[in-house]
């Protein structure tokens, strides 16, 4: 069983997957929807409200999102990204064991099926340049802003 909820926030909506267990997805929205939540739906709702009104930096959710090793890897690495903070694609490729793999990186974090909560928003290009981003570029300013992070 799925269950949804969907959140509006100052950059469209937000819908937010459980599988009963966890969350399995969080993707950036321009449209709401009927929703059939769960507490863990309902919390990371409460939660990314939370965010997005400037009182909470980290979040506290059991995260689910299916993928490889790499992917999961990779996924992990961001979570370690500090708010406020960004790195690059070659610093995470370091951490995760292959220097020379910065596109890898770069498609994993593309391949991120929980936006915000598992932050690929702070990872930029390594001139500190915005790169591509699922949510859209102005989506990821957006949040790299709201979080105060330092743009060059």
């Amino acid at each position: 069983m799925t269950y949804v909820s969907y959140l509006e926030i100052p950059i469209g909506y937000l819908r937010i997957l459980s599988n009963g267990s966890g969350i399995t997805e969080i993707k950036f929205m321009d449209f709401d929807g009927p929703e059939d939540p769960d507490i863990h739906t309902e919390s990371a709702k409460t939660q990314l409200r939370e965010y997005f009104e400037g009182n909470r930096t980290a979040f506290q959710l059991e995260l689910l999102p299916d993928g490889t090793k790499f992917e999961q890897q990779v996924w992990k690495q961001l979570l370690e990204i500090p708010q406020g903070s960004t790195t690059s694609y070659g610093s995470i490729a370091k951490k995760v064991g292959d220097e020379k793999a910065s596109q890898a990186v770069g498609r994993a974090n593309g391949k991120n099926p929980i936006a915000i909560v598992v932050p690929c928003h702070r990872v930029v290009g390594s001139d500190q340049k915005l790169t591509g981003y699922a949510g859209g570029l102005k989506r990821k300013e957006w949040l790299l802003k709201h979080e105060g992070a330092l743009l060059l």
